[in-house]
């Protein structure tokens, strides 16, 4: 009796399965993108420019989970001092890694699709020397720097030619560190990909 139960389960869920996948308007998004990160709390405000990448997967016909990840590489700052005249360049060093995850609500009208999400993860700031892949490895293990909950609540739009599209996303990167919230501009743009 046992036996017919479990058997009668597992063909349940395998018959149901195909078709609850096919519910969701977009099964799969694969995406790399140039991310823009506007670091508000420094005792300047820096502009970080790197890389990143994202999957997103349907549960429902317009939910998505996604999951992103996007490496800042360090930047250079000028400091103009009071004559007005003389600059200094120097290299803060810092890095930031981002990491999140969370639903995507998206609706789809012809080739345009606009989306809201909001998800959760961390921000990781490390300052480390070397090359940018050694930061990157160095932040990935989250060993190094500090590591700092986050919330990213965003919203932007996708076009799509068949399965080839273009996605622009613009949001508040708030990240939780010393007793406080510390809002940041970000803002994502490159290729997207629907399977």
């Amino acid at each position: 009796m046992k036996r017919c139960f479990w058997l009668t389960l597992v063909l349940t869920f395998l018959t149901a399965a195909p078709a609850l996948m096919a519910q969701a308007s977009d099964k799969v998004e694969v995406g790399a993108f140039v991310d823009y990160f506007r670091y508000t709390n420094a005792p300047s405000d820096v502009n970080f420019v790197g890389l990143g990448g994202r999957l997103g997967v349907g549960i429902a016909h317009d939910i998505q989970l996604e999951a992103e990840m996007a490496y800042d590489f360090k930047r250079s700052y000028t400091t103009t001092f009071s004559n007005g005249v003389t600059t200094s360049l120097g290299s803060s060093g810092l890095k930031v890694l981002h990491g999140v995850f969370g639903p995507k609500v998206q609706v789809n009208v012809g080739p345009l699709q606009v989306f809201a999400t909001g998800k959760v993860g961390f921000d990781n700031f490390n300052v480390t020397g070397g090359s940018a892949g050694n930061g990157f490895t160095n932040s990935v293990g989250l060993t190094n720097g500090t590591t700092a909950f986050a919330v990213y609540p965003a919203g932007g739009f996708a076009l799509f030619a068949g399965f080839v599209g273009i996605r622009a996303e613009a949001g508040d990167d708030i990240y939780f560190l010393n007793g406080g919230a510390h809002n940041n501009l970000r803002v994502t743009f490159g290729p997207q990909f629907r399977f």
